[in-house]
């Protein structure tokens, strides 16, 4: 198992959570998604993801990915 988090902007409340969540959620390889609204990140376990999979799944929720993986 891979653990990765994401620096995204632009998620203001709890349904930008759920929006995130359900995107980076349909990833293969995706086992578990966690938003942290307050710092905005995203962590991301499983196996077998790319980087920019989980930035389009981001984008396709309409968030902005600051960067790729912080750790």
């Amino acid at each position: 198992m891979v653990e990765k988090t994401y620096p995204v902007s632009g998620m203001h409340c709890g349904h930008c959570v759920a929006s995130v969540t359900e995107e980076v959620s349909e990833v293969p390889g995706v086992t578990d998604v966690k938003v942290d609204l307050e710092s905005g990140q995203v962590t991301v376990t499983g196996d077998g993801f790319a980087d920019e999979q989980i930035k389009a799944a981001v984008i396709e929720a309409g968030y902005v990915v600051g960067g790729l993986p912080l750790a």
